[in-house]
C-alpha cells in the first residue's frame, strides 16, 4: 500500500521490519522468494527489490535469489542497478560464472568493451579452468575486431584449460581468417584428445571439401575427416548426412560420374539406417537424395517406408505434404494433423497449402 500510495522507501522500510515475523527458519528462503515475485505481481518493485535484499543478506551464497534479483533489475530496473547486482553477485559466488558473463556481456552492449574486458580478467582469476570465460573472452574480441588477441588468448586457453570446443573455437577462428592449413592442424591436434567430438570432423571435412581447391585430392581429405568421425561418431546423424553430401557432389571433383556420386551416397545412409533405426533425419536425407536425382518414385517410396518405421515423426510428415501431388495434399495434411496435432512442422506445412490455395 505505502508503495502504491508513492512511497517506495517506507514500503521498503516496512519489509525491514516485518518480512521475518511469523516464518519458521527453515522456510525463510523459499517463503521470501515466493513473497518477492507476489509483490512483482502486484507491480511493487520496490517491495521486492527490498524482499530479496534482506533474503540476501540472510542467505548470501543462494545462487537461486541472486539469479531472481538480477531479474528482477534487468526487467525493472536500471543499467547502473543492474551492475549492483551482477558485482554483488560475483563477490559472493566468485566461482558462478554466470554472473561474471552476464555483467561482462551488459558492458560490453553498453559500449564499454574496457570494462568488459576487465571484469573478463576477474573472472579469470576467480575460474582459472572455465571454458565459458574463456570463450567468452575469446568473443569479446573477436566480434571486435581484436582477432590477434582473440588468437593468444585461444593459445593460452589450449595450454590451460583445453577441451574440445576450445580447440574447435580454435579453428574455427582460423578458418574465418583463411588460414585454413592452420585449421586442420589445430583439429588434428584437437582430435588427438578428443576422438570422439564430432563436430571437429566435420569442420575438417567441410574445410577439405569447400574452403580448399575440389580436387581430387582434397576430397580425398574430406573423405578421411568422414570416415575417421564415423567411426568414432556413429550416432552422429549430421556427420553421416555430411559424408553423403560429399559422396553425391564427386563429379565437381573430377573423380566420378554423377550417377556413381548418388549410388555411394545411396549406400552410405543406408549404412547409417543401419547403425540408427528410426531416426527421421536420415529417412529424410535419403529421401532427398533420390528426389535431387530425379528418381521421384524411389522417393515415394522411401518415404511410405519412412513413415512406417517412424509413424509420428513431425518432420516426416510435413515433408510427405509438401512433396506430395496437389490432389493428396489434403488428405496427407489431415492424417498428419491427425498423428500430430501441435507438431509446428506438420502445422507449417498445412498452413503452407492452405495458403496456396488462398484459404
Amino acid at each position: 500500500a505505502a508503495e502504491a500510495a508513492g512511497a517506495p522507501s517506507t514500503s521498503a522500510a516496512i519489509v525491514k521490519c516485518t518480512v521475518g515475523r511469523g516464518v519458521d527458519d527453515e522456510d525463510r528462503q523459499r517463503t521470501w522468494a515466493d513473497d518477492a515475485n507476489a509483490a512483482l505481481s502486484r507491480n511493487a518493485v520496490a517491495t521486492a527489490r527490498a524482499i530479496l535484499a534482506h533474503s540476501l543478506a540472510a542467505f548470501p551464497t543462494k545462487r537461486s535469489l541472486w539469479l531472481q534479483a538480477v531479474d528482477l533489475e534487468r526487467k525493472h530496473g536500471s543499467a547502473s542497478s543492474l551492475d549492483e547486482v551482477l558485482a554483488a553477485a560475483s563477490e559472493r559466488l566468485p566461482r558462478t560464472e554466470i554472473f561474471w558473463l552476464v555483467r561482462a556481456k551488459e558492458k560490453w552492449l553498453a559500449g564499454d568493451v574496457d570494462q568488459s574486458r576487465r571484469i573478463l580478467t576477474e573472472a579469470f582469476k576467480a575460474n582459472p579452468d572455465s571454458e565459458p570465460v574463456w570463450l567468452a573472452a575469446v568473443k569479446l574480441e573477436w566480434e571486435t575486431g581484436e582477432i590477434e588477441r582473440a588468437r593468444v588468448l585461444l593459445a593460452r586457453a589450449r595450454e590451460r584449460a583445453p577441451t574440445a570446443r576450445i580447440y574447435m573455437k580454435s579453428a574455427l577462428l582460423e578458418r574465418e581468417c583463411g588460414q585454413f592449413d592452420k585449421a586442420l592442424e589445430l583439429l588434428e591436434e584437437g582430435l588427438q584428445k578428443y576422438p570422439t567430438f564430432a563436430k571437429m570432423y566435420m569442420m575438417g571435412g567441410q574445410i577439405c571439401s569447400e574452403d580448399l581447391t575440389k580436387d581430387r585430392g582434397n576430397l580425398d581429405r574430406a573423405r578421411k575427416f568422414y570416415q575417421r568421425g564415423l567411426q568414432n561418431c556413429q550416432n552422429s546423424v549430421v556427420l553421416w548426412c555430411l559424408a553423403s553430401q560429399l559422396e553425391e557432389r564427386v563429379a565437381e571433383y573430377g573423380a566420378g560420374s554423377a550417377n556413381a556420386g548418388v549410388t555411394k551416397a545411396r549406400s552410405l545412409l543406408e549404412l547409417a539406417r543401419l547403425k540408427n533405426a528410426k531416426n527421421p533425419e536420415l529417412w529424410l536425407e535419403a529421401i532427398r537424395l533420390e528426389r535431387r536425382a530425379g528418381n521421384e518414385k524411389l522417393a515415394v517410396s522411401l518415404m511410405a517406408r519412412a513413415l512406417q518405421e517412424c509413424p509420428s515423426s513431425g518432420l516426416l510428415l510435413a515433408e510427405n505434404i509438401s512433396t506430395s501431388p496437389r490432389v493428396e495434399q489434403k488428405s496427407k495434411s489431415a492424417d498428419a494433423i491427425k498423428r500430430r496435432p501441435d507438431d509446428p512442422r506438420v502445422i507449417s506445412a498445412v498452413a503452407g497449402l492452405f495458403a496456396s490455395e488462398r484459404k
